[in-house]
């Protein structure tokens, strides 16, 4: 009997190269799966099943992971109002960890002999699917063909041709990655240091100008509403995102540091998680004090770049996650936003944890809580040892 290879499916070229090789090439029983988090419509997936059986895969399933991809993932993420490089929300990297612990359990599950994914030798995400299999899997061999045969597109396409399956060069023309946090956008563009991605190349193009107001209503850090709106928050950034992307919203090229080292740029369309994290840091910051805020911004990012470099299992994961969670008990009420063309902006909160009361005074208009003499002494005292080290020194020289 043939061996089972669990294939990490997505339907382009490089896992449509993969099933070919691995069945023709390897002798293997192949079997795809693809994890949905978030970026896939019931068309999208019905498609892909039925690339996979054209490619000739002994089975084909789809695990839908979106719910549990907030749950363990995002919420974090937003709880942190993480950014890489104060730019990118991390929509790749935070949804290769939950595809990666998804295909590790299905490997399981099906008992197979190998697992496969199509990554390249030159990226992040072979790092992220090797190690999440290594940590979840070790006794499960790793298959990689595209990095093992150091392939181009071009010649994968050629591949395709020879076996009778026909793929369009210019489809391959940019690399695509749609997910519930965001869609990634690659091509001849970014792999420069100078150059930007054409109009054409970004998924949703702009069809709205009117300014538009929106309220988003948070529950401890989760957004849960829009324009009173009730909803899961799933739902509530799947509504969010139509609304905004439609305005050219949280468009933007990142250049980071890759986990292998070399620098990386890649276009990235997050309407929904730009809004999202900087209302949700706005209402921080006037229902959190100023070390919870401090120590947020520490650990959030020590967890935004290790969840980037795959180490989604580590233990003190765990550990910043009860922080991140205890820190929003107060992060309760409304953000109202302003939509324009390729821009946002948040316009004010309103929230009963709202620590800007006037009951205790306007800031440099009124005070209730002390008396000018309170604020002489604690002056006087606050500036007591830094006092004494300038008049000690100033002795000395």
């Amino acid at each position: 009997m043939k061996k089972k290879v669990v294939l990490a499916f997505s339907g382009g070229l490089d896992t449509s190269f993969c099933c070919i090789y691995l069945a023709q090439d390897r002798g293997l029983e192949v079997h795809t799966v693809i994890v949905n988090t978030g970026g896939f419509s019931d068309e999208e997936l019905n498609e892909i099943e039925k690339r996979a059986y054209v490619l000739g895969v002994a089975s084909h399933a789809v695990v839908d992971e979106t719910e549990n991809y907030y749950n363990s993932c995002i919420k974090y993420l937003v709880f942190g109002n993480v950014l890489k490089n104060a730019t990118y929300p991390l929509s790749v990297s935070a949804e290769r960890v939950s595809q990666a612990t998804a295909i590790a359990n299905y490997v399981k599950k099906i008992g197979a002999d190998y697992v496969a994914h199509g990554s390249t030798g030159a990226g992040n995400d072979q790092v992220r699917f090797d190690m999440i299999f290594n940590i979840l899997i070790p006794n499960v061999e790793i298959i990689t063909p595209i990095r093992d045969l150091k392939l181009s597109r071009e010649a994968e396409i050629e591949y395709l041709h020879k076996h009778g399956v026909n793929y369009n060069a210019e489809k391959a023309k940019y690399s695509i990655n749609k997910g519930l946090w965001g869609t990634s956008v690659g091509g001849k563009e970014t792999l420069t240091s100078h150059d930007t991605l054409p109009e054409e190349a970004w998924p949703t193009q702009v069809t709205e100008t009117a300014p538009r107001r929106l309220e988003l209503s948070f529950e401890k850090g989760e957004l849960t509403g829009i324009n009173s709106e009730k909803l899961s928050p799933v739902k509530a950034i799947q509504k969010l995102q139509a609304i905004a992307q439609a305005y050219g919203i949280g468009r933007d090229i990142h250049v980071g540091d890759t986990i292998i080292g070399i620098k990386g740029r890649v276009g990235f369309e997050a309407a929904a998680p730009m809004i999202i994290i900087k209302a949700h840091h706005t209402l921080e910051k006037h229902t959190l004090t100023k070390w919870q805020l401090s120590w947020k911004e520490q650990l959030a990012s020590f967890y935004g770049n290790w969840l980037h470099e795959g180490q989604f299992h580590d233990p003190i994961m765990r550990d910043i996650e009860a922080f991140l969670t205890s820190t929003q008990r107060t992060v309760t009420g409304n953000v109202f936003v302003e939509l324009l063309p390729y821009r946002f902006q948040v316009i004010g909160i309103e929230s009963p944890h709202d620590l800007m009361s006037s009951k205790f005074g306007s800031y440099g208009e009124m005070n209730n809580a002390w008396t000018g003499e309170d604020v002489k002494g604690f002056s006087k005292i606050f500036g007591n040892q830094v006092m004494i080290w300038h008049k000690v020194n100033s002795e000395q020289s």
